[in-house]
């Protein structure tokens, strides 16, 4: 065997080289870009959660506001019927009746005798 060809001899990688120099550049930039990768994966993370719990604010006040229109479509539902029970009732007086003068006298006489509930609104 040569004397220079000793396979444990470990001195020609601890000698500063152009390539090993490049080698420790690419690890400095390597390190650097996972670090900065985890930073903007972080703020994605977070940009995601923020974006999920506004959702289920919206969702949520969402849900309250169609529960107050479907009470609300009750309600209006409940007076409409009830003031067409009204007219209803009230539609036969009218029949018959021709002239302004004569329904708008009977018309006026009616309606100071009957009493509408108050709906709030």
């Amino acid at each position: 065997m040569a004397q220079g060809s000793d396979n444990n001899d470990t001195s020609y990688t601890n000698s500063p080289s152009p390539g090993n120099k490049q080698g420790s550049t690419d690890d400095v930039r390597k390190v650097m870009r996972r670090e900065k990768n985890r930073i903007a994966a972080q703020k994605s993370r977070m940009r995601q959660t923020l974006k999920a719990d506004n959702l289920h604010l919206e969702s949520e006040n969402l849900e309250k506001e169609n529960a107050a229109l479907r009470k609300e479509v009750k309600r209006l539902t409940e007076e409409a019927k009830y003031l067409s029970t009204v007219l209803s009732n009230h539609e036969p007086l009218c029949t018959g009746l021709s002239g302004a003068s004569t329904y708008g006298a009977h018309h006026g006489a009616f309606h100071q005798h009957i009493s509408v509930p108050h709906y709030p609104l």
